[in-house]
Order: C-alpha cells, then structure tokens, then sequence
C-alpha cells in the first residue's frame, strides 16, 4: 500500500497534465478561501455593527435609510449607478496618471481575489463584493459620518475627512498610490452620502466601482482604460 502511494507521487511528479491540474485546484482552493473570508469577516463585523445601532436604538434616518423612494427606492438605485459609473471613470483616470508617472497602484490583492470559476465570479459579484460595499459604506459613512451628525451636531463635512482617512487607511494593502486613490473615493462617497442623505445611493456607486474594476482588468483582461 505504502509502494501505491509513492507510485501514485511519482506518476504526478511526472505527468505535466496532472501537475496543472493539481495547481489550478490549489490556486483556486487560495481564491476562495480568500473571498470566503473577506466576506465572513466583513459580514461579521457589519453584523455587529448593525446589531449596536438596533441595541441603541439609533434612528435610521442617522444611517441614510428612510422610506423616502429616493433614498431607499428605485430613484436612489439609479443615482447610485450614475454615481458608481463616474467614480469609476475617475478611478480609472487617477490609475493612469499614476502609472505614467511611475508611481505604480499595488493590484496584487484584486489580482488574488479574481477567480478562475464561473462559480468563483458568481460568489464575487453576487455574495463578496455586495457585503464589502455594505458594510463599509455602514462603517465609513453611516456610522462615521451619519450618526455623530445627527446624534452630536458634528459638521458632516469635517466627519467626511475623518471618514476618508480612515477609509484610506483600511485599505493600505493597496500600497501608497492605492491609500491615496482610496482617500479621494472615500471623500468623494462622503460627500455624495451628505448631499444625498442615502446610505443606498452610496452602496450602489461603491458596488460598482469595484465590481468594474474586477470584471474590466481580471475578467476581461483590459489594460487602463483611461
């Protein structure tokens, strides 16, 4: 049985087929042991998050959700996707001048996120990425911004700073070009949390833009589109 065994070893050792084969499963293993733990660790820690603001009985309409159409309805969905299409352009614009100027964006945590699965995209885009956009856009905007506003009477627009720079830190695996271009999105969503008063509109937008990035450059393989 031992002799089997090592028989088994050598005819994998050896057979290039095999050997890819055992490679891709492993890589794919990595990919989704990743994008199940991005999502059980943001979902967790949105989950106590939210569970807070139920225990404090924190208004909803602190956190940018109210029944208004257009700040929970289909009007706020299609603002936030008009939102999350011009971010993306200008993530987009704000890569290419970074790489012409040398100073590179770290993709290598995108890159290691991107499955190799139709299953794997499916999890992606319908289960990962829509948990990350909620529950950061809960942390960094709703519960930054919305409730020490509504709670304090903090200006929001000083809280949009706070808000953008610890968004900007959160995401420092991105190397300093990405933290810089991360504080500018934060800032951006910010301002679009204020001004439109919806915690939906800036889900959406933020849904999208990574959703495009993901499906651009790792799906289709797209270089800067700007």
């Amino acid at each position: 049985m031992v002799r089997r065994h090592a028989l088994a070893e050598g005819e994998l050792a050896h057979d290039p087929t095999q050997s890819s084969r055992a490679g891709d499963a492993i890589a794919e293993l990595t990919t989704g042991a990743l994008l199940v733990n991005v999502a059980v660790t943001q979902g967790l820690f949105g989950g106590i998050l939210f569970a807070g603001a139920v225990f404090y009985a924190i208004p909803p309409g602190a956190l940018g959700i109210t029944a208004d159409p257009w700040n929970a309805g289909v009007p706020a969905v299609l603002v936030g996707v008009a939102f999350g299409l011009a971010l993306w352009g200008a993530n987009e614009a704000s890569a290419s001048v970074a790489d012409a100027v040398g100073a590179a964006y770290d993709e290598g945590l995108r890159e290691a996120l991107a499955p190799d699965s139709a299953r794997g995209w499916a999890v992606l885009l319908g289960g990962v990425l829509p948990v990350v956009a909620v529950v950061e856009e809960f942390i960094f905007r709703a519960a930054v911004i919305g409730v020490p506003a509504a709670g304090f009477g903090v200006s929001p627009w000083a809280l949009a700073l706070v808000s953008s720079a610890a968004f900007a830190v959160g995401h420092g695996a991105q190397g300093r070009v990405g933290v810089a271009v991360t504080g500018g999105l934060g800032l951006v969503l910010a301002a679009g949390y204020i001004l439109s008063g919806s915690l939906l509109v800036v889900v959406v937008a933020h849904y999208l833009v990574n959703a495009l990035e993901f499906l651009a450059h790792e799906w289709l393989g797209l270089d800067r589109l700007l």
